[in-house]
């Protein structure tokens, strides 16, 4: 088997580049405003006169002209604005003195209507349900064929200040009460009872009556606006001819689980060109680990485990420091909760690795390489691993849920064999048959210890075993060289950089690519060929 790129070690070099925008109509003054979590913001001459309709905060390594024309968006406004990867957001300054915000969502975003007049629903529902601070619409559409050309949300700007600005000056103590504030805010969310899985929606949202389950005062749980059940990633698409869409609401565990297999089912082509990866497999291959799947799912959520966190939750699907915001004057006081964009209602279990970035700690950096480590290096990290121990902002936060939200606690302790199966059927397309396959062979070694009743599904022969050991293997030194890139190119897991780096980013990715075609020539592993090693280059080389 061959060894990923080791040697390797680039540094993420800037390059400043002025970008000359295209005039465009304008609607209103606007400066931009608050984001989504990897939010990123055009900082741009506030005379300049800005496109409004095109994509201008960075570029991607991979599939770089579809990801831009998939965020372009039809009339808008002018002048500054911020760009994450689903909205474009504009911050309009008012002759009073107020600031408003403008939100206009991206095709990659989902279904534009839906997540638009379910965003402006949820926030309505919890404003009216909790104490939580939610800023207040002022005036939304969800029909694209009004004046503006597209869908929208005007909203006020959110008092205080993000929680990232003010986070590495607070002090510990700051810190500990922060996160108690933040675990007050999911108590609330946890409070509210739900009869189906699915997202909030007002009653008279343009969704067919048979996909509503009525709540009381005007609201309804519809179709689910998460993206893994309506969209993919640029020039990917879905394939429902084997099975309908299964998007909700759902009014019981095993319904909503059958909409995540189904997703995964519809990411599956009728026909593909191999490409030489031995993790990928065959289409036959990947249906019928998905058709295995379903069964092993299927009498996972039987088990009373399972059943005690199974209860329908909303949980706000980025809790993390760019969607909070602070007092300036006392950072330990939350003044509002902003992007409740693709909210859902799922099962408890659903949220038992969503941890707020505030709580888990920035300084744990694993190594790459682990077995480059020298034996000194190892132990030292060994060491360093055990005395650490949880964080303070850690504890405080699984001390609260323990005692607030105690269900969601009861789903974080569960044993993640149970859940890692549910948690990725849906992905097994874009991450490859090994992921899954993975875990339901960690589930099948472990049926008895975990507690399920009679025998697992799926009963794995010793060749097939025996083929995915190198299968998984060869997965594993896919995503440790992606890993490997996106930090030394410094970028996100998509590939996205910001426009100042992008010609940098470019090189460093060929510079990357070249070595890494260099390093496979001389493996000594005899499946290594210079075009699998193309293959396995995560990004693209030539980018216009």
């Amino acid at each position: 088997m061959f060894k990923p790129l080791r040697r390797l070690r680039l540094s993420s070099p800037t390059v400043a580049s002025n970008q000359h925008l295209t005039p465009a109509a304008m609607m209103a003054q606007n400066p931009s405003t608050t984001a989504r979590p990897g939010e990123r913001e055009s900082v741009l001459d506030p005379y300049n006169r800005l496109d409004p309709f095109t994509y201008t905060s960075g570029r991607w390594l991979k599939n770089d002209k579809l990801e831009r024309e998939a965020r372009y968006v039809d009339r808008i406004i002018r002048q500054k604005k911020k760009e994450g990867s689903y909205n474009r957001v504009f911050l309009l300054h008012m002759d009073n003195g107020a600031r408003v915000v403008a939100r206009v969502p991206f095709q990659v975003a989902g279904p534009r209507r839906l997540i638009t007049n379910s965003e402006v629903a949820t926030t309505a529902y919890i404003r009216a349900h909790t104490k939580i601070p939610i800023p207040r619409v002022l005036d939304w559409s969800d029909d694209p064929a009004n004046p503006t050309g597209t869908e929208y949300i005007i909203m006020e700007h959110a008092t205080g200040v993000p929680l990232h600005e003010k986070w590495n000056a607070m002090n510990e103590l700051q810190k500990m009460l922060c996160v108690k504030s933040a675990a007050i805010l999911v108590k609330e969310m946890a409070k509210l009872p739900f009869p189906a899985y699915g997202s909030l929606y007002f009653a008279n949202a343009p969704i067919n009556s048979s996909s509503k389950v009525n709540l009381s005062n005007g609201f309804c749980i519809g179709p689910h606006c998460a993206t893994r059940y309506w969209c993919l990633e640029p020039g990917e698409f879905r394939f429902y001819d084997r099975r309908k869409p299964n998007r909700g609401p759902w009014t019981n565990l095993s319904s909503f689980c059958s909409g995540l297999i189904d997703s995964g089912i519809s990411q599956v082509p009728t026909t593909t060109s191999a490409d030489g990866l031995a993790f990928r497999r065959s289409i036959q291959e990947y249906l019928s680990l998905l058709d295995i799947g379903e069964q092993v799912i299927g009498r996972i959520i039987e088990s009373q485990a399972i059943q005690n966190v199974a209860e329908p939750m909303l949980l706000h699907p980025d809790f993390h420091k760019r969607n909070i915001f602070v007092s300036d004057e006392d950072p330990t006081c939350i003044t509002a909760v902003i992007d409740w964009q693709s909210t859902g209602i799922e099962p408890v279990f659903s949220f038992a690795n969503e941890t707020p970035d505030m709580v888990s700690d920035p300084l744990i950096d694993k190594p790459l390489f682990p077995d480059e480590l020298n034996t000194e290096q190892k132990q030292n990290s060994i060491e360093q691993t055990s005395t650490r121990g949880p964080s303070i902002c850690e504890q405080t936060f699984e001390v609260a849920l323990k005692g607030w939200v105690p269900k969601l606690h009861g789903a974080r302790v569960l044993d993640e064999n149970l859940l890692r199966p549910i948690r990725y059927c849906h992905t097994s397309w874009r991450d490859g048959p090994a992921a899954l396959r993975q875990e339901l062979i960690e589930l099948f070694q472990r049926w008895d210890e975990l507690g399920l009743q009679d025998s697992c599904p799926y009963q794995p022969p010793l060749e097939e075993l025996a083929k995915h050991a190198k299968e998984w293997d060869e997965f594993v030194n896919y995503q440790t060289l992606k890993r490997f890139l996106i930090r030394s190119i410094n970028s996100a897991t998509d590939g996205w950089v910001p426009p100042e780096a992008w010609e940098a980013a470019k090189d460093a990715n060929r510079s990357a690519f070249e070595e890494w075609m260099v390093t496979a020539a001389q493996s000594e592993d005899p499946d290594m060929n210079e075009e699998r090693a193309r293959k396995l280059w995560p990004f693209d080389i030539d980018i216009d």
